[in-house]
């Protein structure tokens, strides 16, 4: 749980990209409801600060594309397109000690739909890399949590992590199949929530 002044703070100066592990309940498809930001209304919703976690941050690496940044407060990770696979994470979390997480891409506001082309700009500007390592700690920090979770979706987010985060800053770091993976929601739910065992002590 958090107090309703951190999730303000937390929804004003990261809300543009960053989210709740949170999703109004699937329908008769898949990805039905995805977009619903009526779960984030403290109004209709007031239950919402009892199910937030600040122990536990999922992490992509970018936004696909700039423009499907959604206008409203913690639209990522909740894309409502029929090509998105952010369905698949609310498959997978659902019922489990990780629903509730806290939500945000390590390298902020560079859509770009292969991995592999971020990556290799970094590669060239990595001031670009200390610059989003500097406002992942900001979010760490208005968390509140010195001892988190850390699940990364993809080999990409994962290096970036370890590589410049001090281990001490975190008590695990998991790399976890990314939500984009052509199989089966119930697939991808057996493979994330089976790496996370595995890494477990």
């Amino acid at each position: 749980m958090i107090e309703i002044q951190q999730f303000e703070n937390i929804k004003q100066k990261h809300g543009s990209y960053a989210s709740w592990a949170v999703w109004a309940d699937a329908a008769e498809k898949p990805n039905s409801n995805m977009g619903d930001m009526n779960v984030f209304d403290l109004a209709s919703n007031p239950a919402l600060l009892h199910v937030l976690k600040t122990n536990v941050i999922m992490v992509g690496l970018n936004i696909a594309s700039v423009p499907r940044l959604r206008p409203e407060p913690f639209g990522n990770f909740h894309d409502p397109s029929p090509s998105a696979n952010d369905f698949k994470i609310r498959y997978a979390f659902r019922d489990t000690e990780y629903y509730g997480a806290y939500m945000t891409d390590i390298i902020k506001r560079v859509g770009m739909l292969d991995s592999k082309d971020l990556l290799a700009h970094l590669k060239a500007h990595p001031a670009l890399v200390e610059q989003n390592i500097e406002n992942f700690r900001e979010e760490l920090c208005d968390l509140n949590c010195s001892a988190a979770t850390i699940l990364a979706f993809g080999v990409g987010a994962y290096n970036i992590i370890r590589d410049n985060l001090r281990t001490a800053e975190y008590s695990k770091l998991i790399k976890l199949t990314h939500y984009s993976h052509q199989i089966s929601k119930e697939k991808y739910r057996e493979a994330v929530l089976q790496q996370i065992n595995e890494a477990s002590p």
